[in-house]
């Protein structure tokens, strides 16, 4: 469990398919901090690790994983987002964020607004009933606000210290995303839903 409040960024260091897996190695300052099994959210991902040593560690992601989100286009040299797993005796300042992708958007624009900026994602309208005006989504990682809403795409807008200390700031048009959606509204359709349903009783 995460709160999408990015700690600091890591650099790829090696990325190895074997199999229908992919292997990660990554050079980060928390590598020292981190054990054998514990959850790192990468862009918004949760992958465990599996080994550590000195300022790196290695994480597996496997073919699911790969398949719903954009962690097997990491390539060594680019940046990642990362977040250790939340502790519940502090103040939770982004939002509850699982580190299970619900699926990829994709970057439409982005438009500097004098010291800010404001991005604008595409995503799948089957993921319309998922999201509301002002409510939360997880981006690469990111906790962020949602606004001007459409059934296909939404814009959040970035403050300068989430745009220098998150890899945002890399992000150009038609690059994909991972996309949390937020887990009340997953709760709340999937009531909805089943009580659309009719009944099989008599």
């Amino acid at each position: 469990m995460f709160t999408g409040i990015i700690e600091t960024m890591g650099i790829v260091a090696d990325a190895r398919p074997g199999g229908g897996n992919l292997e990660l190695t990554i050079q980060s300052p928390l590598a020292s901090e981190l054990k054998i099994d514990q959850s790192v959210s990468h862009n918004g991902v949760c992958l465990t690790v599996t080994s550590v040593e000195a300022d790196r560690y290695t994480t597996v992601a496997v073919a699911e994983t790969l398949q719903k989100t954009n962690i097997g286009a990491l390539r060594p040299g680019q940046a990642v987002n990362l977040e250790r797993a939340m502790v519940f005796n502090s103040r939770i300042d982004g939002h509850i964020v699982q580190g299970h992708v619900d699926g990829t958007g994709v970057c439409r624009s982005v438009e500097p607004q004098d010291g800010s900026w404001v991005f604008r994602f595409g995503f799948d309208p089957s993921f319309a009933p998922l999201i509301v005006e002002k409510g939360s989504i997880c981006l690469n990682g990111i906790s962020l606000t949602v606004f001007d809403i459409a059934d296909d795409a939404f814009s959040v807008a970035i403050i300068p210290y989430t745009f220098e200390h998150t890899n945002i700031r890399h992000l150009q048009p038609g690059d994909p995303v991972n996309l949390e959606f937020d887990i009340l509204g997953k709760y709340v359709a999937r009531q909805l839903q089943t009580q659309a349903k009719p009944s099989l009783t008599t």
